[in-house]
């Protein structure tokens, strides 16, 4: 058999070889350094035996392919560690992921004493250096198998398997696990790892199962990256809008009022204010909207002809569920769409009065389950800038095209256009019972939305199941620190909800025409913005964002008064300003500025008093010297009002 390589040439063999001989036979580092092969673009098990002409490549420890199987490798070790400590333990599964891996276990849930002991009994495990020997059984005989080992997890991913199905396992050293692999040869191959935390998570991620406890760690070929790695989960923990909104002050949570329901400070209240005005404004005087106040509940039967009874229901908080007692069936809002419908309908209008651009601060209530809430980025009210257009089919492309380009602009301005990507949500054509409209419906609207973005550009994704029961959706995704993606923007055309709820327009044949409803939003929810916002700037905010903008800081209390004449004339500019009036020494006065991350402090003394000026400092470029205060009024206002994300911050972003 001819076997061709990565680099073209081309060994010859007269028997069955194996991948790990064929690497073996190229040199005694690549078999060294070998994790698996690829085998026709298709990643195998260094044990599988080849014995036809085929393409190989052989897959290092310093590839990504060769990482997951170390990863892959080291998940085994640590169920077996944890088998070995917590014999009760019942395993389930275990894979490699991005930047890692995980294992779940039904079991108590872990601390961080307890991880240091797994991570001690692994060391061990891979000490032993036992090998990794794949064999496999007939299904039947795989079930009976799992069972007597008392693992039933196990047995029910084993009976999902089709009858007749042959099961293969690998057994290192007596420890045996269900697993299609591919595998290290021995667990010597592990250099370095570590297990980095422990969550609560449900079998096979649906919360009606059991809850597992999960165990993350991650793995790399040698010490270095690992420390690299390490050092970048640190700086990501500082970076952590859960951690750092917390220590900043900018909301709290309270477990006597509820989990994913969030308190804002007074500083976290400000800086939505300021995003919350600058959307209103910016949508109503400058892009065609008109604003709208809506309830923040209504009776089942408005949900009943929206179609959230019967595809949304367990997403909603249903204040009242017994028709019996005579009382109207009342649920809180999940989105704003069908009340702005009647808005719509409270005139007549005319093929001249579209597009109809209704937006409105809105907030909504979802109910979460408590597995998936995470500080600001997932919860149960939230406020969004939503907004439904009510258009001609032949403004679509327009339309559409218009939203996305607020929404860019909305991005640039925050300064977080580079974070993002673009996803075209779609029905799921297996599942159609969730979805209003047939299959023309879907292909039909899901076309629009690929035209525009094709059409402006845009690179995107697809996925299947993601769109909305009423309709396909342009999702604009981003990441958090940790890598999990969320949907921070979305526009969503619905080409059904106008005739369910009897919405026209008088076309200019004087007929009735049915509307087509872009459902949007310009900044997504101010929370999970908030939270984006946290964690791009490490909480070092734009100026014009910050909900304090300059400290100003007496060199004792002589000045004081002075201190507060700055401030008033800051003030009366609309700058958020305050004065630090405490007995402390200058310096401890500074370092405060700087721990709480603020754009500009001002220093004034017995010069600065009686010349009228201020000691300028900023985060930006430090002592920035001795000014007018009417001059740095002047520069601190054009900063603010034009948004200014000054060139020093970015750069500070991509050391980090």
């Amino acid at each position: 058999m001819k076997i061709t390589l990565k680099d073209g040439s081309v060994k010859e063999y007269d028997s069955a070889k194996s991948i790990y001989e064929i690497a073996l036979d190229i040199s005694e580092g690549l078999a060294r350094n070998a994790c698996a092969g690829e085998v026709n673009g298709e990643i195998k098990d260094l044990r599988t035996e080849l014995n036809e002409d085929c393409e190989l490549n052989i897959v290092t420890n310093n590839t990504p392919e060769g990482l997951r199987v170390i990863r892959h490798t080291c998940s085994h070790v640590m169920a077996e560690a944890v088998k070995r400590l917590f014999p009760n333990a019942k395993i389930t599964i275990g894979p490699a992921i991005d930047d890692g891996f995980y294992y779940d276990f039904d079991s108590d849930p872990f601390s961080r004493e307890d991880l240091d002991k797994i991570e001690d009994e692994m060391k061990k495990i891979i000490k032993e250096g036992n090998e990794l020997k794949r064999f496999t059984l007939p299904r039947e005989e795989a079930i009976k198998f799992m069972e007597e080992k008392g693992e039933p997890y196990k047995v029910e991913l084993i009976k999902d398997l089709p009858e007749g199905s042959e099961i293969s396992f690998y057994d290192q050293g007596g420890f045996v696990d269900l697993c299609a692999g591919p595998h290290l040869m021995n667990t010597k191959g592990i250099k370095a790892f570590k297990l980095t935390s422990s969550s609560m998570a449900y079998w096979r991620g649906d919360s009606n199962k059991a809850r597992l406890q999960r165990i993350y760690g991650s793995a790399f070929s040698n010490k270095d990256d690992l420390k690299a790695y390490l050092a970048h989960l640190e700086d990501i923990k500082m970076r952590d809008h859960n951690k750092l909104g917390r220590e900043m002050k900018l909301f709290l949570t309270a477990d006597v009022i509820g989990q994913g329901l969030p308190l804002f400070t007074p500083k976290g209240t400000k800086m939505i204010m300021k995003l919350q005005r600058w959307i209103e404004d910016l949508e109503d005087n400058e892009w065609g909207y008109v604003r709208t106040r809506t309830p923040l509940m209504a009776k089942s039967d408005l949900y009943k002809i929206s179609g959230h009874w019967d595809h949304y229901m367990d997403g909603m908080f249903i204040l009242n569920k017994d028709e019996a007692e005579g009382k109207e069936i009342m649920a809180l809002r999940p989105m704003t769409c069908p009340f702005q419908y009647y808005v719509y309908m409270n005139d007549q209008k005319s093929y001249r009065d579209l597009p109809y651009r209704m937006s409105e601060t809105s907030t909504l209530f979802r109910n979460e389950d408590s597995g998936e809430m995470h500080g600001l980025t997932r919860v149960r009210q939230f406020t969004i800038t939503e907004g439904h257009i009510v258009l001609r089919p032949d403004q679509t492309e327009e339309e559409l095209t218009r939203c996305v380009e607020l929404c860019n602009y909305v991005m640039k301005t925050l300064g977080v256009e580079g974070d993002v990507t673009y996803r075209l949500s779609k029905w799921d054509p297996n599942n159609k019972e969730k979805y209003l409209g047939d299959e023309s419906y879907w292909n039909q609207s899901q076309q629009y939305l690929r035209d525009v973005m094709e059409k402006n550009g845009i690179t995107y994704s697809e996925a299947d199941g993601e769109a909305a029961f009423y309709g396909p959706k342009i999702d604009i995704q981003a990441k958090n620190v940790y890598g999990k993606e969320d949907t921070m923007i979305t526009i969503q055309l619905d080409c059904e909800a106008a005739s369910k709820f009897g919405m026209y327009y008088i076309d200019e044949n004087g007929n009735k025409a049915t509307p087509y409803i872009i459902h949007r939003t310009s900044m997504g929810c101010y929370e999970r913005t908030l939270a984006w916002l946290i964690e791009h700037y490490a909480g070092k905010f734009p100026t014009w964002m910050c909900a304090e903008q300059v400290r100003v800081l007496p060199i004792s209390e002589k000045y004081a008064d002075y201190a507060e004449q700055v401030a008033a004339k800051l003030k009366k500019a609309k700058v958020d300003v305050t004065v630090d009036n405490r007995s402390e020494k200058i310096g401890y006065k500074i370092r405060e500025a700087r721990l709480d991350r603020l754009p500009y402090w001002l220093i004034v003394g017995e010069k600065e008093a009686a010349d009228g000026t201020v000691s300028v400092s900023s985060r930006f470029e430090g002592p920035e010297g001795t000014k007018s205060l009417d001059d740095f009024i002047s520069q601190i206002t054009e900063e603010i009002e034009n948004k200014v994300i000054r060139e020093e911050v970015k750069k500070e972003e991509e050391k980090q």
